[in-house]
């Protein structure tokens, strides 16, 4: 028997022990909204999605070209959609997750309007838009089961088994659109209780994978822009340690932590690091401090800190807003450390925030780390923050200049223009785009690749088409050429968009309390019947 008929005929014990009391309790219809309601709680969904991911993570260390992909999204609408889209198009859900991103929540969910990515929006807004995202992509599950189950009544009504035998195989082998979140709690939203105790919240929610970043969490800064000031080792790991607490209390054993570095682009610290010992992880951050080394008292003005770095006196840099200064060209180095340490003490993915999308600038500090830890593995983020068809293109260039080759027909600086876009640079550089995933996870680490921001982008470019076409000389035509035309001939689901809002779920629920006497909303004149 497969799970559908056991759940059938649990019910049908339960009612029979229930005697005449439950006469009225149809077994199969509690079993279809179990079975369409797989995931009680959010720790059931963290627990689940936890293991697939360590699951995906084992595959990828045995086989490079197994990496995971994953896109932003700001609305429970929004995730569901991609799910039942990917779901169409690959058929099945297999290393396709989905990323929470903080900038977006900041941008699009807070109550004070959109804000930029500083760690000022509500920081529960978080752990409520991964209980939103789970809630919509638990009713995507209910929505496609429900349509097998109408399938299932009309072939056993038809008298065609093959058919419902095929029906009753597609229930049992049902996947489930809940996959796992990578979700942003940006550098913890307050100390490491603070980062504890919101940890918990998304947890509770259903997330299986929080990511955090060594950046101050009251001067955080979007991980694209200048001025991010980081925080000692001793700081970042004493946070990492706070959500693996959180995540043993609340029994997801397999939670994933992502220690994010943003030292590559951070040339600021607010702290100078404390330390015990020449050569533990304080010495080696102060290490990195712009400074003078000086030889005696008369060196040092009034105000001025002086530490013992490298067996000399440093007195380090101080800016006028307070903040210490590393040394230029400093950056990879930082990186390198902050990564093996993060490793060593409790992370499970790294995080490396970089300036552009560039294959040999990352393999070049992951092959660093790996030295220290040789599993190391990497969420990266592909970034709209990135011009990817000026850096590609600019890559090509450089790399034609080092080869030789004659590059004259081109500007470099100019190269986004469109007169470059039927030349073979421009297309090469097309070539390295489509493939910079699968280079990258084969030769710089890279086991998830994820776009932060894409529905941001994606609702403004459509919007603005929309905008143009059914305000101007096309009017209705503008909606129906440009959208629902198009969602009718690419099969999207949402042209029914009474079904995608759970109206024929409700018939069914009708259907099951009250039997004849169901008013539904799913009769003849129903106009989503128009859409076949």
């Amino acid at each position: 028997m497969g799970i559908y008929l056991d759940t059938i005929k649990e019910f049908e014990g339960l009612c029979s022990q229930q005697g005449s009391t439950w006469a009225d309790i149809n077994p199969e219809y509690a079993a279809r909204m179990k079975v369409q309601n797989r995931f009680q709680t959010g720790l059931d969904i963290a627990r689940y999605t936890a293991d697939l991911m360590r699951n995906d993570m084992a595959e990828y260390d045995a086989d490079s070209a197994k990496y995971t992909q994953s896109l932003g999204c700001w609305h429970g609408f929004i995730g569901q959609q991609k799910l039942i889209s990917i779901k169409k198009h690959f058929g099945t859900t297999d290393k396709k997750y989905l990323y929470l991103s903080g900038w977006m929540i900041a941008a699009l969910r807070s109550e004070f309007g959109p804000l930029p990515d500083q760690s000022m929006h509500e920081k529960t807004s978080v752990p409520s838009l991964i209980e939103e995202l789970y809630t919509f992509l638990r009713q995507a599950d209910a929505r496609e089961l429900g349509g097998l189950f109408r399938a299932l009544d009309a072939a056993r009504k038809a008298g065609n088994q093959v058919e419902e035998r095929d029906l009753m195989n597609k229930i049992d082998n049902f996947q489930t659109h809940v996959v796992p979140i990578i979700a942003d709690i940006d550098a913890g939203f307050g100390n490491e209780e603070a980062t504890y105790l919101l940890a918990k919240k998304m947890i509770e929610a259903g997330a299986c994978a929080i990511q955090i970043e060594n950046q101050v969490s009251d001067e955080k800064q979007c991980g694209h822009q200048d001025g991010k000031v980081t925080v000692p080792h001793s700081d970042f790991l004493a946070k990492i340690r706070a959500i693996r607490y959180a995540f043993l209390e609340l029994g997801v054993e397999n939670g994933v932590i992502v220690a994010r570095t943003d030292s590559l682009g951070a040339g600021l610290t607010k702290q100078i690091a404390v330390t015990n010992a020449p050569g533990d992880l304080g010495d080696k951050y102060n290490s990195f401090l712009d400074g003078d080394y000086i030889e005696s008292a008369a060196d040092i003005d009034n105000g001025d800190v002086v530490v013992k770095a490298d067996g000399k006196l440093l007195k380090p840099k101080r800016l006028a807003s307070g903040l210490f200064q590393f040394k230029k060209g400093s950056g990879e180095d930082r990186v390198v450390l902050d990564c093996i340490t993060s490793l060593q003490n409790g992370a499970d993915l790294l995080w490396i925030e970089t300036e552009k999308p560039h294959v040999g600038q990352i393999a070049a500090m992951v092959n660093r780390i790996r030295e220290a830890v040789p599993n190391a593995k990497l969420v990266y983020n592909n970034s709209p923050s990135f011009n990817w068809t000026l850096n590609f293109r600019q890559q090509v260039f450089d790399a034609w200049t080092e080869e030789g080759k004659d590059v004259s027909a081109y500007d470099r600086a100019a190269l986004m223009s469109e007169e470059y876009d039927s030349t073979e640079l421009a297309q090469l550089a097309d070539q390295w785009i489509q493939s910079f995933q699968a280079d990258a996870a084969r030769e710089a680490g890279i086991f998830h690749h994820l776009i932060t921001l894409p529905t941001y982008h994606t609702a403004a470019l459509s919007t603005d088409n929309l905008a143009k076409e059914y305000f101007g000389d096309a009017g209705m035509l503008g909606y129906v050429a440009g959208v629902q035309r198009k969602e009718i001939r690419q099969s999207i689901a949402c042209v029914k968009h009474q079904n995608m809002a759970g109206s024929d779920m409700g018939d069914d629920h009708k259907e099951y309390f009250s039997g004849d006497a169901a008013l539904k909303a799913a009769g003849d004149d129903n106009t989503m019947n128009q859409f076949g």
